[in-house]
């Protein structure tokens, strides 16, 4: 059954607005929509961490959250393991840079039990010493993972010419995280969640075959006298790049090499512009049918892949504009140079009247499918309310793209992409010496 009822033409219509309940419940932020869908619930909720990046503490807080569902003071994680398992329900913890999140999915008769397992983990975790040990383990084959991927060493590269390292954009060298990583006690782990984990910011969008108000009450028992946190935000909100150049991260016996070319972005997620400047990239390299892919890959045939994206932009903290490519070595120079000449094209000539209609079909359609599941409406409900958005702006943002203009797309592109402001990043089989004019090149840090 369809949970969002359709529009003519098949597609799902937003009305999201007037459906959703938005109350205080417990220590937080409740958010309850009923969908057309029989017997399944699926919630979202967050809480402000503030991990200070400068001090390594996103590592500390991914170490910690991964503990949560390991066992409680209560329960053992085989005991939550069956609580779960009887109910059919599904309930996740994961740690979202400042945030800390939980998801979960059950049937509704089973969700007061299933949040009464969700508020023991957040509330009341063991952080048993065994737990931990395999806990870390599992953490540190994540970064060697990442170790071996051109991919992850070049946006991680990136992140280091762009960002301080106070940023939560700003992405510490693999070798430097391990080396965190294994000074780390349980004792950390344990001052941590006391300092950090609490109802700081609580938000919980609950969507599916529901009653607004039992959700309310369950909400409000199972996370009664949860208090937030006084953890202060410890981060550096603002970009401060070096001058463009370039780092390079050689990885021996690599058959291709990932390049990332990228600058900051003086606006965030709440910017009048935004909107504007993110339809202007998707036309650029959003999809397998932007200007990017069908010039770089199609024409000339130098990659299967090319990207551009405004990366990690927030209501909170500055991103940037990127764009990734994977190159075989023999092709390093000319596919960045042909890769910098269609954004340099782009910005100096703008987006044409075809391009924009096509991405504005492209991406309102995806919104709307985006809607179409209870999981996928949770989320989306929860983040528009973290970065700080009526929910109204569920419903407006379609409308929104739908209005932008060619001049806005185009002034926006023009005032935000700067070619001659990109630095490079590359990571593979080391490429050839750098010519002149590319700046300095450094490993990362």
């Amino acid at each position: 059954m369809s949970e969002i009822p359709p529009t003519s033409n098949g597609a799902a219509t937003p009305d999201l607005a007037s459906r959703i309940q938005d109350r205080s419940a417990g220590p937080g932020r409740l958010l309850t929509l009923r969908t057309a869908v029989d017997d399944i619930v699926s919630w979202r909720g967050s809480f402000v961490a503030n991990p200070d990046p400068a001090a390594g503490d996103p590592l500390l807080q991914k170490l910690t959250v991964s503990l949560l569902d390991k066992g409680t003071k209560q329960r053992d994680r085989f005991e939550l393991a069956q609580v779960l398992e009887e109910c059919g329900a599904k309930l996740d913890v994961s740690s979202d840079g400042l945030f800390v999140e939980v998801s979960g999915r059950a049937l509704v008769d089973d969700v007061p039990r299933v949040m009464d397992v969700m508020a023991e983990m957040l509330r009341a975790p063991a952080f048993n010493p065994e737990e931990f040990e395999k806990a870390r383990a599992q953490v540190a084959a994540d970064i060697q993972r990442r170790m071996d991927k051109t991919s992850a060493q070049a946006s991680t590269a990136l992140s280091q010419r762009l960002f301080p390292d106070g940023h939560p954009n700003h992405r510490p060298a693999p070798q430097t995280a391990l080396d965190r990583l294994q000074r780390l006690s349980i004792e950390d782990v344990r001052d941590y969640h006391a300092t950090h984990v609490g109802s700081t910011e609580w938000t919980l969008a609950v969507v599916g075959d529901l009653q607004h108000d039992p959700v309310a009450t369950v909400v409000a028992e199972a996370l009664d006298g949860w208090a937030p946190h006084d953890a202060p935000a410890a981060y550096a909100p603002d970009a401060a790049p070096a001058d463009p150049g370039r780092s390079e991260v050689p990885m021996p016996d690599k058959s291709n090499v990932d390049v990332r070319l990228g600058h900051a972005v003086p606006i965030r997620r709440d910017h009048d512009d935004y909107s504007a400047l993110y339809v202007g990239n998707y036309i650029l390299g959003g999809d397998f049918a932007a200007r990017l892919m069908s010039t770089i890959r199609d024409e000339k045939g130098l990659t299967y892949n090319i990207r551009s994206s405004l990366s990690g932009v927030t209501t909170r903290y500055a991103g940037s504009w990127q764009t990734s490519i994977t190159l075989s070595h023999d092709a390093v120079d000319e596919g960045i140079a042909a890769t910098k000449e269609v954004l340099r094209r782009f910005v100096e000539e703008g987006a044409t009247e075809d391009e924009l209609d096509a991405k504005k079909t492209t991406i309102t359609g995806s919104y709307t499918v985006g809607l179409a599941t209870t999981e996928r409406l949770a989320q989306s409900i929860l983040t528009n309310a973290e970065r700080g958005f009526d929910v109204s702006y569920l419903d407006e943002f379609p409308e929104e793209i739908r209005a932008l203009t060619l001049d806005d797309v185009n002034d926006a592109i023009a005032r935000y992409l700067d070619p001659d402001a990109l630095h490079k990043a590359l990571a593979g089989t080391q490429p050839e010496p750098v010519g002149a004019g590319e700046g300095p090149t450094r490993r990362p840090e």
